[in-house]
């Protein structure tokens, strides 16, 4: 249970990055929590948990976009 515990204050966590490693942490970090809650899925089949995980997701790929940053225009 301590992996839903971690992924519920990482989602309710306010976001602001100041840095490019913030956000590295920050993906990673979320990664970590989305394996370990998937790991508790695997047992107990709870669509509350599956909930959880696609929410996690959704931050995850937001931060992992603004990593990327904006695609150079061809001029």
């Amino acid at each position: 249970m301590d992996a839903i515990k971690r992924a519920i204050e990482f989602e309710n966590r306010k976001f602001s990055f100041k840095t490019t490693s913030d956000r590295i942490l920050a993906a990673r970090e979320a990664k970590e929590i989305i394996l370990a809650v998937n790991e508790v899925y695997k047992k107990k089949k709870d669509a509350k948990l599956m909930d959880l995980m696609k929410r996690l997701t959704v931050i995850k790929q937001k931060i992992e976009k603004r990593l990327k940053g904006r695609p150079l225009t061809a001029a």
